[in-house]
């Protein structure tokens, strides 16, 4: 409890006192102080007999009670200062001893009491009770918790399982001057179908202009919702080329994200991107294992660069399969329990590598440093981040959701990667230009300094 509120409960009489009112403060604010008759009163009669003593004493009582009483009702009808919603509302200033559950819900409620009572602009109570509830999780001063509004729960559900209602394109979001640029067009897609290539421009939704300056315009997250929609639901988009302007109407349908690519490279070894570890990450990776063995491939790269992690069961699945009989990863939960992921015998025996930058979060960190622990493959590239808790997601009653972290994780040998990462068995760094053209999936491989030297150490005789 802060000082104000220690004072408003030692002092009930005088619930509506604010800063400034030193008069009322000095009459109630300080039982310990006498009114400022009271001195002189006594002094005076201080020199006569008993009984004026003690008529004085019962008339001054008197007086005092009478003012107490005037001054009271005075500030109660609003005589002295602004009301505040709790005394419209009638209600009392809570107890020193009251939970913190309480007092969160006293502050809540008088903040929006005040601004129900006073603020002149309009008020969009979804938006205010979004505000508050991610600023509550703001508060914990976690960077892996948020809060996710009802508006926005679906689309991030359909991206944990890698899935989406929309038309299949993958968009940048650099150079927006001329329009959204195309990077990525999902094979026989709805934009495939409809023969959008990479490198056209979105330069209008349903007519609606994009980033053009102009009044009317929607910006990026716009562009984005409006584009999605629901499944067999068409939209029109206004796309540019070299140019040329057509407008293409476009059948919305359900995507399921490419999330592992692989392909086998002039060296022999096979190059595996895994963009994330949500659903479906480890069946799709051990698929594209097989088929690489399949073509007799000498070794396997694996690539987790921007990779910012994903499910638990996904990254144990895929190292179960690589991995000897051991511990795959470990974890203490909100309660302090201990629980210790295991792999069998069955593994996979071949040259490996892992491939990692800065932006290597969570389980893409963790699948690397199991592989480097058991010196299963080479680390190429550039330090990681080095995050070191797990969240879950808890649905709230109107339709949003809170993921805070609920436990630490360790590596199997029990080492901890929060504020360090991990360090990779050959640093090989790359230029702004070049993480740039890799972010956006345009960095041929020849220009892929970490990539040549994974094949470099894979190869070397």
């Amino acid at each position: 409890m802060d000082q104000n509120d220690q004072y408003q409960y030692q002092n009930p009489v005088n619930q509506t006192w604010s800063p400034g009112e030193q008069n009322t403060e000095a009459v109630f604010g300080n039982p310990k102080r006498q009114p400022p008759w009271a001195g002189p009163y006594v002094r005076v009669v201080r020199e006569t007999k008993v009984w004026p003593i003690v008529l004085g004493a019962v008339l001054s009582a008197l007086v005092t009670f009478l003012c107490c009483f005037i001054l009271f009702r005075l500030s109660s009808s609003g005589f002295f200062d602004i009301p505040t919603p709790q005394a419209q509302n009638g209600s009392q200033q809570p107890a020193s001893n009251e939970t913190n559950d309480a007092a969160w819900d006293r502050k809540l409620s008088e903040i929006k009491s005040y601004i129900d009572g006073y603020f002149i602009g309009d008020v969009d109570e979804d938006k205010l009770a979004d505000a508050a509830a991610a600023g509550m999780i703001e508060g914990l001063n976690d960077e892996w918790s948020y809060y996710i509004s009802a508006e926005d729960y679906d689309a991030y559900l359909e991206n944990a399982t890698n899935s989406y209602v929309g038309i299949g394109v993958t968009i940048s979001t650099e150079n927006t001057e001329k329009g959204i640029e195309i990077i990525d067009v999902t094979p026989d897609s709805p934009a495939y179908q409809a023969g959008l290539e990479i490198g056209d421009l979105i330069v209008a939704v349903e007519g609606v202009p994009v980033l053009d300056g102009s009044e009317e315009a929607i910006d990026l997250n716009e562009t984005k919702n409006r584009v999605r929609g629901e499944e067999g639901t068409s939209v029109t988009l206004t796309i540019s080329h070299e140019g040329v302007t057509r407008d293409v109407t476009i059948l919305r349908a359900k995507i399921k994200t490419v999330n592992v690519t692989w392909e086998l490279l002039d060296s022999g070894l096979a190059y595996i991107r895994i963009r994330n570890f949500e659903a479906g990450a480890a069946e799709d990776t051990i698929s594209a294992i097989e088929e690489a063995r399949a073509q007799n491939a000498k070794g396997l790269i694996f690539d987790v660069r921007y990779n910012p992690g994903g499910y638990k069961h996904e990254l144990v699945r895929l190292l179960d399969y690589l991995l000897p009989e051991g511990p795959l990863f470990r974890s203490v939960d909100y309660n302090g329990r201990e629980s210790v992921d295991y792999s069998d015998e069955a593994c996979l025996d071949m040259p490996m590598a892992v491939l990692v930058n800065y932006d290597s979060y969570s389980a893409a960190e963790f699948f690397a440093a199991a592989l480097q622990e058991y010196k299963a493959a080479v680390i190429v590239g550039e330090q990681t981040y080095g995050k070191g808790r797990f969240q879950t997601v808890f649905d709230l009653k109107d339709g949003s959701a809170i993921n805070i972290s609920i436990g630490q994780y360790t590596t199997p040998n029990g080492v901890s990667l929060v504020g360090k990462g991990i360090t990779p068995d050959h640093v090989v760094e790359l230029t702004d230009e070049q993480k740039m053209d890799l972010y956006y999936s345009r960095l041929e491989k020849k220009d892929d300094d970490q990539l040549q030297k994974a094949i470099e150490v894979l190869t070397a005789p």
